[in-house]
């Protein structure tokens, strides 16, 4: 076999990989060979057909197969060969039979960047507390409070915040209706920021019977692709008014939450251990972000283009999938795939290039997915969904499953060994930040 590499790029080569001839002919003798004795035509008795006519009726079928076939064989030989690194599928091009009997093609190969790893260990990240306050167990239990409230009709009064309404309303965006923006008899609790709160506080001060043109400025990164950079002009009817009737706080109030709380005291020290427990999961979850923001601060490199655009890729796909949930697309939505893709490269870029840190670290550490990472996880997945682990393992049984949920468990251990080795600071008070800006001035 001969490889001749060329440098494409400093991150991608190209190989033009020529097969010998015994080899390349060898095969295509064995397939013809093996037509021959199977094939049966007009004028000839099974296995008597010439090789003449088997050659010109099936060549291009069996140099496809043959092609990909000796592909397959050959490549990875040729890069363990010339001692390349390749860290995603390569792109293949220019399969040809060569008249001198050869086999030639040509592999585009993305390589593994290299570059010296920065500081990992003891990153000064800002220590986050997990503290649950009286004024936050209060907020959620007045939001049990009016979650219970008993709704009662008025017509007597404008539309105030904590009320519930129900509207018809009509999006237009420069001047054409939306028809993914409309809806009829749609309850808006307002006040509760779960439509855009634009929307709402213009809602604030109407009346029942009351039409109105209401146009809302929403920002680029809003939640709803649909509605996301857009300026909307909302055509809005209301239909009904209705208040919330809040119940008293005491024990009574704590039983019709569940049975299970006997006082008010019972129902406040449950939900304070809930938002001590989802407080806890959030800080991890900040405390890695902040720790990958960290590391990439500390690991300037270039990144091969393939795996940024797979990343992009895969981006994208998650947006289409959260849209076909609701019953659109990308088009539907108003939403370019050029623009959605460039929007989406610095975050790709980022992951891939943070992607390519912890797995060095992971080197430079030996940190590795064991069996029993494997089972704790398998485990875990089983308690999330019921489910017998016998049966996740089964889930996870062929190979192009297993891989990404083995990377997924390996960056879970390179991110606990880097919170466990990080270095918390006080986060600097509103007091001390004035402070340090006055003498800055």
């Amino acid at each position: 076999m001969e490889v001749v590499v060329e440098e494409v790029s400093a991150l991608t080569k190209k190989l033009t990989i020529t097969l010998p001839e015994k080899d390349v002919q060898k095969k295509l003798k064995k397939a013809y060979d093996k037509l021959q004795r199977e094939s049966k035509m007009k004028g000839f008795r099974r296995g008597k057909v010439p090789r003449s006519i088997i050659v010109k009726s099936y060549k291009h079928e069996v140099e496809a197969e043959i092609g990909e076939k000796l592909v397959q064989e050959s490549y990875f030989d040729a890069v363990e060969q010339e001692n390349i690194d390749p860290v995603v599928h390569p792109d293949i091009s220019a399969p040809r039979f060569k008249e001198d009997g050869t086999f030639e093609y040509v592999a585009n190969v993305d390589i593994r960047p290299e570059f010296e790893l920065g500081e990992y260990k003891g990153l000064e990240v800002e220590e986050i507390s997990s503290e649950v306050s009286d004024a936050a167990v209060e907020v959620e239990i007045e939001e049990l409070r009016r979650s219970m409230a008993p709704l009662k009709t008025v017509a007597d009064r404008a539309i105030a915040e904590g009320d519930v309404i129900v509207v018809d309303f009509e999006g237009f965006h420069n001047g054409k209706a939306m028809k993914e923006v409309k809806n009829d008899n749609y309850s808006v609790d307002v006040g509760s920021g779960k439509l855009s709160p634009e929307f709402e506080e213009k809602l604030v001060a109407m009346n029942s019977g009351e039409e109105a043109n209401h146009e809302v400025d929403f920002p680029a990164n809003y939640a709803n692709p649909v509605l996301a950079g857009k300026k909307i002009e909302f055509r809005v009817k209301v239909k009904e008014v209705k208040e919330r009737v809040l119940p008293e706080l005491n024990d009574e109030f704590a039983k019709d939450v569940d049975q299970a709380y006997e006082t008010f005291a019972d129902l406040q020290n449950a939900i304070r251990e809930q938002l001590q427990e989802q407080k806890e999961s959030k800080a991890e979850g900040d405390l890695t972000d902040r720790i990958m923001l960290k590391l990439l601060e500390n690991h300037e490199f270039e990144v091969p283009e393939r795996l940024v655009r797979y990343e992009v890729e895969e981006m994208i796909k998650n947006t289409e999938k959260s849209l076909e949930e609701s019953g659109m697309d990308l088009e539907s939505a108003g939403i370019n795939r050029e623009e959605l893709a460039e929007r989406s490269r610095e975050t790709a870029e980022k992951r891939v290039r943070g992607d390519f840190v912890l797995k060095k670290i992971a080197d430079v550490e030996d940190i590795k997915v064991k069996d029993e990472d494997m089972d704790r996880a398998f485990k875990r997945i089983g308690d999330q969904y019921n489910m017998p682990v016998a049966q996740v393992k089964e889930y996870f049984g062929s190979r192009d499953d297993l891989l990404p949920f083995m990377n997924e468990i390996l960056n879970e251990k390179i991110l606990t060994f880097l919170r466990e080795n990080a270095k918390f600071v006080k986060a600097a008070s509103a007091e001390t930040t004035e402070n340090a800006a006055e003498n800055a001035e």
